[in-house]
């Protein structure tokens, strides 16, 4: 059974999620890719603001296509999260919470992760157009010249995503793997 969390996430919501837990997840989240990954590190390297408060908000690694009539977003699935590998250790220690993406996050994330409490939550690829659906609302707050790469706020509602590293160094892909190793 799903739980159902509501955003933006506390430490004390942390701490009750692990490794494994399917969560589905109600409020807002950014989109933000390497491009834009890039100038958010920049922005705090210059002394800059953030075109968003980054406590406690969970970032959604996402490139969407064009909305069809009527429609909020067009297909919104995951993008390989490695790419933001770079940047995502200093986002975490200025107070992101959770990233949302596919793939394997490397040891500099997972230790940031830990150090910082934030979590790394999984999304399923190649669903990109029924995860849409759970998108009710979408806005280019910053970067609008990057095209799918702008920085996006999004209303999410029951938004599915499984927790892959947690706060604690659990990792459901190192979990996955072991099962299947032979001695």
């Amino acid at each position: 059974m799903a739980k159902r969390i509501s955003l933006p996430l506390t430490d004390e919501t942390l701490k009750e999620l692990k490794a494994g837990d399917d969560i589905l997840l109600n409020g807002v989240i950014y989109v933000a890719r390497d491009a834009a990954h890039k100038r958010l590190v920049e922005a705090l390297e210059g002394g800059k603001p953030l075109p968003f408060d980054i406590k406690g908000q969970v970032v959604y690694f996402m490139g969407p296509s064009p909305a069809k009539p009527g429609e909020v977003i067009g297909s919104a699935g995951p993008t390989t999260s490695g790419r933001m590998d770079a940047y995502s250790p200093r986002l975490i220690a200025e107070g992101l919470k959770g990233m949302i993406g596919k793939g394997m996050r490397s040891a500099a994330v997972k230790e940031a992760m830990q150090k910082f409490g934030a979590v790394y939550l999984a999304v399923v690829g190649g669903a990109g157009a029924l995860i849409a659906k759970k998108i009710k609302k979408s806005e280019v707050i910053a970067y609008e010249e990057l095209g799918a790469e702008a920085v996006r706020r999004l209303e999410v509602e029951d938004f599915p995503v499984t927790v892959v590293n947690d706060i604690y160094g659990g990792d459901l892909y190192q979990e996955g793997k072991a099962k299947y190793c032979q001695d």
